[in-house]
């Protein structure tokens, strides 16, 4: 940024905006930041805010390529946004619609995964944020709409290592991203299997392990819901301050 003196400022404009609900005029302060100080502004200022400010506004979003944030978030900054995410959840929906919510958060994060053809700022935003205790649960809760796929790609990923080659049998669209996350963080991939699947100690264990569709037949794989692991991210929301914000969050009073 041409004038460091200009951020404080910034930051704090876009803070008090997204806090205010004002979505579309924070994101227009991003846009004139950019046009007068460079794209490095807007990272900066994401560096610089608070993350439930990041997750407030980035959910806001359909994790397309509408939002500057969507672009230039860094990494760090991202993961630590997450951590917020389920924050702006309505309560009754985790109970009620479950699934909406998780299709919500995949937009959210396949968006942001890939809004750029760039491989090595992809592999740091999937390892920073599957490095966490909540972007761990919030790629176990993408796996869990497609259970039998992500089944599926833990045994091509045991056969075949790093010659794995992204091929499955399903085109659903959580498989991409299961397998880009696998191939960016060994560690995050298997921390997001056992937040999906806590009986398994190791993904090799996932490679012979046979996925039933019968909704009546007895499971033989202990996994854990949507809904349970929605729930599991909204108890991992941090309870902290935002100095001078003007209005609460939607869903719990997590900036009060």
């Amino acid at each position: 940024m041409s004038d460091n003196s200009n951020l404080p400022a910034l930051s704090k404009q876009v803070t008090e905006l997204v806090l205010a609900g004002s979505l579309s005029h924070a994101e227009q302060a991003f846009a004139d930041a950019a046009d007068q100080f460079g794209d490095l502004a807007v990272v900066e200022v994401l560096n610089n805010i608070p993350p439930q400010v990041t997750a407030l506004h980035m959910a806001g979003f359909d994790g397309g390529k509408m939002s500057l944030a969507t672009l230039l978030v860094p990494p760090k900054a991202w993961a630590d946004s997450l951590a917020f995410i389920a924050a702006t959840w309505p309560d009754d929906q985790i109970e009620d619609d479950p699934e909406r919510i998780a299709e919500a958060l995949f937009t959210h994060i396949h968006g942001v995964v890939f809004s750029t053809d760039d491989e090595e700022r992809r592999n740091e935003l999937l390892a920073a944020a599957s490095a966490t205790d909540h972007g761990s649960t919030a790629f176990a809760i993408l796996f869990s709409m497609a259970p039998k796929e992500i089944l599926e790609v833990a045994g091509e990923i045991i056969s075949k290592g790093p010659y794995l080659t992204g091929q499955t049998t399903s085109d659903n669209d959580v498989v991409p991203l299961a397998i880009a996350l696998a191939q960016a963080s060994e560690d995050g991939w298997d921390r997001a299997l056992f937040e999906l699947f806590p009986e398994f100690r190791h993904s090799a264990d996932l490679a012979d392990a046979e996925y039933d569709d019968d909704p009546d037949a007895e499971p033989t794989i202990l996994q854990r819901s949507t809904k349970e692991l929605l729930y599991r991210l909204r108890k991992q929301v941090p309870s902290t301050r935002v100095a001078k914000a003007s209005r609460r969050s939607v869903g719990t009073n997590i900036f009060s």
